[in-house]
């Protein structure tokens, strides 16, 4: 018996090839001589998970793709043309030179982004950054191609973030009547208390070319204070997540997710001359931005009124204090006033060498800092502040004013 394999040198992701063997009795010429015939079958066969850690991965990003969309930025640019000019008007000198005009504009896309869904009537969160030119459009691209014109609702004056509206779509209904087409939505967890090396993904349009890129990584640090900048944009954030997961150009605005499939940052940042060191901001602050949207129309922050410097070691050392912890006001690096005139801080009594202790009974480090404090409150609301004011302890009542910038 003589038995023929074949063979294969490749086969397509997401399919199967085996070869199935059966015996087939020939007689060649009479002379008694036996062939197994081999049949080759293909059978398509749906990839499977090898571990449950791999299928979470797959399923969150198969629930939030839908919700994930591209920001793409076009705006009126000039149209340059140029031309030569003899400067001494006379042909036989031969001499042109090139000069150029303006002969008019037309659209051109200028830049991308992405962005998430995050109420089914068409609110979008993408990065402040990502929406900065007033003069520009602003269009989204959802998962299955349907592209959507964006109104820029509001921009965050203290985070990277903005808000953006897209309009529904409208359909006849089983009654035959008109009605308005739900987007899906990225849900929104918790990112308090992340864990170092949780493993979270990132969803976004890296390179404005590729939409819908995933990248998987871990959680590589909380509590992180950065300054951002790109362009004319710079702004210092705080209490951000740093990740390992491949952020690149144009993933600015998307989601970071956990494996429950939800969202628990909102990618910002990378440093260019490190690799695999992203930002993310925490989702619980994008929460507090929709509230305010949807409730006024705008993103407001409270604002006590003083310039200060956090205590530390060096600083107790440099100045004397009696203290290592708290917010210590002073006068700006320019001498602007330590205590802003008209404002909270004002009307509550502080004044420049004051040490503000605890600020609604929570005690101010460098790691729990005033600024986080205060960002958790709403203008008008009144807090108690503990002050060291020389050797005597104080406790001052503010009622918080709001910020404009």
């Amino acid at each position: 018996l003589s038995v023929i394999f074949g063979s294969a040198s490749g086969a397509l992701a997401g399919s199967l090839m085996y070869y199935n063997i059966l015996p087939a009795i020939a007689n060649l010429g009479g002379n008694g001589v036996d062939k197994i015939i081999e049949r080759e079958r293909v059978v398509e066969k749906e990839y499977v998970a090898q571990t449950t850690h791999e299928q979470r991965i797959i399923s969150a990003v198969e629930e939030i793709s839908p919700a994930v969309v591209s920001i793409v930025i076009t705006k009126d640019v000039p149209i340059i043309e140029q031309y030569y000019v003899d400067p001494f008007n006379n042909p036989l000198f031969g001499l042109r030179i090139p000069q150029q005009r303006q002969i008019g504009t037309e659209k051109q896309e200028v830049g991308g982004g992405s962005g998430f869904i995050v109420t089914e009537d068409g609110f979008v969160v993408t990065n402040k950054h990502v929406v900065l030119d007033e003069e520009a459009e602003y269009t989204v691209f959802t998962n299955d191609g349907k592209s959507y014109p964006a109104t820029v609702l509001a921009k965050d004056p203290f985070q990277d973030l903005a808000i953006l509206e897209i309009d529904q779509e409208s359909i006849v209904n089983e009654e035959g009547t008109f009605t308005k087409k739900s987007f899906p939505v990225a849900p929104l967890g918790n990112s308090d208390g992340l864990e170092i090396g949780q493993t979270v993904i990132a969803i976004g349009n890296a390179l404005g070319t590729f939409r819908n890129t995933v990248s998987t990584g871990v959680i590589s640090g909380v509590g992180r204070t950065i300054t951002a900048s790109g362009g004319s944009f710079v702004e210092t954030i705080e209490d951000v997540l740093q990740t390992d997961a491949a952020i690149n150009r144009g993933n600015s605005g998307g989601p970071l997710l956990n494996l429950a499939g939800e969202v628990i940052g909102i990618n910002t940042a990378t440093v260019l001359d490190a690799q695999s060191i992203g930002f993310a901001i925490p989702a619980n602050k994008v929460k507090r931005d929709i509230a305010q949207v949807k409730a006024t129309g705008e993103i407001t922050y409270a604002l006590l009124g003083i310039r200060y410097s956090l205590i530390t070691d060096s600083l107790q050392e440099s100045e004397g204090l009696p203290v290592d912890y708290g917010a210590y006001i002073q006068k700006g690096a320019s001498g602007e006033p330590g205590v802003i005139s008209g404002s909270a801080a004002e009307d509550a009594g502080l004044l420049e060498g004051d040490i503000i202790l605890e600020f609604d009974g929570e005690r101010i480090t460098t790691e729990n800092t005033l600024a986080k404090m205060i960002q958790k409150q709403e203008p008008g609301e009144q807090i108690s502040l503990r002050v060291l004011r020389d050797d005597e302890e104080l406790t001052l009542q503010a009622i918080l004013g709001e910020r404009d910038e």
